[in-house]
């Protein structure tokens, strides 16, 4: 038997700021599957807006996970995304029940 080592916390700030996206984004997939596939679309989107907020205000060295490319590309590319879906789960009209 080997010994488990102890679980590691997140080094930086932006490590925890991933996890807390992380967790909204497992959350709104949840919603889409087992509640309404609107509100997890907008709780997806929100998440991904939480993750442009926290890539925006942090360092190069404190934005941890969050980092994946240059700041601007990261922040354009969540903003964008984050901002699309939150725009299709508003727009799209309801469907008549077949």
């Amino acid at each position: 038997m080997t010994a488990q080592r102890p679980a590691r916390l997140p080094s930086t700030i932006g490590g925890v700021i991933y996890l807390v996206v992380l967790a909204a984004a497992a959350t709104g997939l949840i919603l889409i599957t087992a509640v309404n596939w609107r509100l997890g679309v907008l709780v997806l989107g929100g998440s991904l807006l939480l993750g442009a907020l926290g890539r925006f205000a942090l360092g190069e060295y404190d934005s941890g996970m969050l980092r994946v490319r240059s700041k601007a590309f990261d922040v354009a590319v969540l903003t964008s995304l984050g901002v699309l879906m939150i725009f299709l789960a508003i727009s799209i009209p309801n469907q008549p029940p077949l």
